[in-house]
């Protein structure tokens, strides 16, 4: 099978001109060694499906210079859920990652998929009325490890009974878009190179929540990309935690000693009312002394493990979101304390510890970018200017 030229078909220019990599058809043509002709053919068709506008076509691109090329962000929209632990969070987006509209509600631990999702199906329908553009794509996010390929959770602590469970048929109730499904770790990693230039070329995004998980973006790329999984921290067996029952079953894994759950669970031993992590981090940012140093002992308990990562990769940056990210400069005080006194020197010289770009909907616009370079990939553009013909 002969290769393609990179940039050689309409997918393929939609893409460099959603990047930011081109913006005229001057750019087009440089970019992929294509003549001018058939750059002109293949823009006929983004435009001819509305997927591009070119300067001067509308007023919504921001009174673009003429000829310039844009994302048509109008064109169509896609679905984003995210369900953790206790809360889902969903909502409709359009294809610049701009929301449209969201709705958060918390749930009772434990929920089974036969309740919540016909719950979140429901509310994505009354997000969508009104709407007009066309549906193309629903990204999901679950805890712990998934299956895209299948659309069901694999292995969810949190989510007794996920496992198995065919979202898709729920979703297909209300549109025949493909749903996308990742892990949380993933969606929140996915967030940080959406739409806009990457905190650092290489970086390691933690998700400090209920749990802990690690995403890894190498030359601005996802690594593992679409594989239903992350970096476990959380199931790190680390010698302080001995032979401490974790929710997965083994013994000594570093959540019990720092995952949101765990501290929680010291917290209600204190006599001190909370259920969720967030209680936790609302108590720390209001002063409590206990909640402040359960925060900061579980930054030094996660710096510990990151200090390996940290050796082998050499990231300029750590991101640090998920509910314990809330409570940023306590928390990292704790990570960079461990982290710098065991690291090697030229491993932490010219680190960076950033707070996730997108606070608390950073999940929920990870699951919506997911949908949307599915469905803004080269290949599912191509496919569908061919059912254009």
């Amino acid at each position: 099978m002969t290769e393609r030229s990179p940039g050689s078909t309409a997918g393929d220019l939609l893409t460099l001109v959603r990047t930011g990599q081109a913006g005229t058809r001057a750019d087009l043509v440089r970019l992929s060694g294509l003549s001018r002709g058939a750059v002109t053919a293949r823009l006929g068709a983004l435009l001819a499906a509305g997927l591009l506008v070119e300067g001067g076509e509308r007023t919504s691109t921001g009174g673009r210079p003429a000829g310039a090329l844009a994302l048509d962000p109008d064109a169509a929209v896609v679905l984003a859920v995210a369900v953790g632990r206790s809360r889902s969070q969903v909502g409709v987006f359009d294809l610049a990652g701009r929301e449209i509209s969201s709705d958060t509600r918390d749930h009772e631990p434990g929920i089974a998929a036969s309740e919540l999702m016909p719950d979140v199906v429901a509310r994505l329908g009354r997000l969508l009325e009104g709407t007009t553009p066309p549906v193309v794509g629903v990204g999901m996010s679950l805890p712990g490890s998934v299956d895209p390929a299948r659309g069901t959770s694999v292995d969810a602590p949190v989510l007794k009974g996920w496992d198995g469970v065919d979202l898709a048929s729920y979703v297909a109730t209300l549109t025949d878009a493909p749903l996308h499904l990742d892990n949380d770790t993933a969606a929140l990693t996915r967030s940080e190179l959406f739409g806009r230039v990457p905190a650092a070329a290489t970086m390691l995004v933690v998700k400090a929540s209920t749990g802990l998980g690690m995403g890894l973006v190498a030359d601005g790329r996802i690594v593992g990309e679409r594989r239903g999984t992350t970096g476990e921290l959380g199931h790190t067996r680390v010698d302080v935690a001995g032979d401490l029952l974790c929710r997965c079953g083994a013994t000594g894994c570093l959540e019990t000693v720092a995952g949101g759950w765990a501290l929680v669970g010291k917290l209600q031993e204190a006599g001190i009312e909370a259920r969720h992590v967030r209680d936790l981090v609302a108590l720390a940012l209001d002063g409590d002394p206990l909640a402040r140093n359960l925060l900061r002992e579980a930054g030094r308990q996660l710096g510990e493990v990151l200090t390996v990562a940290v050796n082998l990769l050499h990231p300029e940056a750590v991101v640090v979101g998920g509910d314990m990210g809330a409570a940023f400069d306590l928390y990292t005080a704790g990570v960079r304390e461990s982290l710098y006194s065991r690291a090697h020197p030229g491993a932490v010289r010219d680190l960076r510890f950033l707070p996730a770009a997108h606070g608390e909907a950073a999940g929920l616009l990870g699951c919506a970018a997911l949908a949307i370079d599915a469905a803004l990939s080269p290949a599912a553009v191509d496919a569908h200017l061919r059912t254009r013909r």
